[in-house]
């Protein structure tokens, strides 16, 4: 029998960027940071917001020894968007390393959010109102590649155009000779697609140009993430499986972070999943920012028998908080479904 005991991440003692005044692209905000681990070094790429007229996002990119006091590198954004589908803006990143180099998938914006409705005031009636209706912005999964994380060769949009499609993720290895993306079709929901509410999706290429393959992976299920879920960081490769952190979202617009097992030969297949979320906000800077109420996780990262987690939080600053991988794997075993 189950018991009421739960697990949950354990926060860091503050947050780990904040907006920099100093450079006016990231004077707003800081926050969604993908993360990597590389040559004994904590890499962050961040999403930044210089004014809220246009609320434009760029990439930031912090570095650290010890993966808590992070350093900025640059006076100037690392990438920001220049293509028709990404000069609206470019978001929330999730770093791999393949193959020599890294991946970076995004969300790349067309058009801007000023474009599709009046961002300002709506991020202002959100201080006042924590549960104003959010406004929904258009956009795709976009790829990059690079060596340093410095200089970026595109890959250009890797999901379908004709539909709103983020929370691009790919995992760190290919699986039985295939690229593995996980991904968040807003609109594929109805009878046709087995889901009511926006779910996360798999896909499969072999040459990161073509997909082809795409499966249902994960529903809303509980009452957390009722209104949708999307991908967080990597899925990270345990014995037991791969182990994926993602983001669901109740009906009054509270984030909250969960956790779910896939298959190791088989990522289309779920094995395991958290009934309840290992993250939800609490401290004031992640219920209190330009979106309220929000921990979104971008990046993970093991090190020793710990998980590092980085997320964003109230769209505001960069976090991190750790939770020990055994704990976390015998608790999710606990709800296996083989």
């Amino acid at each position: 029998m189950r018991t009421s005991r739960r697990i949950e991440l354990k926060r860091y003692k503050h947050p780990i960027l904040l907006p920099n005044s100093d450079n006016w692209w990231e004077s707003k905000a800081v926050f969604n940071p993908g993360a990597i681990y590389d040559d004994g070094k904590f890499f962050l790429l961040y999403r930044a917001v210089g004014e809220y007229e246009n609320y434009i996002s760029r990439f930031g990119l912090a570095i650290s020894e010890d993966g808590f006091n992070f350093k900025r590198v640059s006076k100037v954004p690392v990438f920001e968007g220049k293509e028709w589908y990404d000069r609206g803006g470019c978001e929330d990143a999730r770093i791999v390393k393949m193959e020599g180099k890294f991946y970076i998938t995004y969300a790349s914006l067309p058009r801007s959010p000023a474009e599709v409705g009046p961002i300002k005031e709506i991020l202002q009636k959100l201080k006042e109102d924590i549960y104003y209706p959010r406004l929904h912005v258009p956009s795709y999964t976009a790829l990059l590649t690079s060596y340093d994380l410095m200089e970026f060769e595109r890959y250009g949009v890797i999901t379908p155009l004709e539909i709103d499609d983020r929370d691009g993720i790919l995992f760190p290895e290919k699986i039985n000779g295939k690229y593995v993306l996980l991904h968040r079709p807003t609109e594929w929901i109805g009878e046709n697609y087995g889901t009511s509410r926006p779910s996360i999706w798999i896909r499969f290429s072999r040459d990161l140009r073509k997909w082809y393959g795409d499966k249902l992976l994960l529903k809303p299920e509980f009452k957390w993430e009722m209104r949708k879920i999307g991908g967080g960081p990597p899925p990270l490769k345990t014995d037991e499986g791969w182990l994926m952190f993602y983001h669901g979202v109740d009906e009054n617009f509270v984030y909250r972070v969960g956790v779910a097992m896939l298959d190791s030969r088989n990522p289309t297949k779920v094995i395991a999943r958290l009934p309840y979320p290992v993250l939800e906000p609490k401290e004031t800077y992640e219920k209190y920012g330009d979106i309220p109420n929000v921990v979104f996780p971008t990046g993970n990262i093991v090190i020793d028998d710990d998980i590092l987690v980085y997320y964003g939080a109230a769209d505001k600053v960069c976090c991190v908080a750790t939770i020990n991988l055994d704990e976390l794997l015998g608790e999710l075993l606990r709800y296996s479904t083989l």
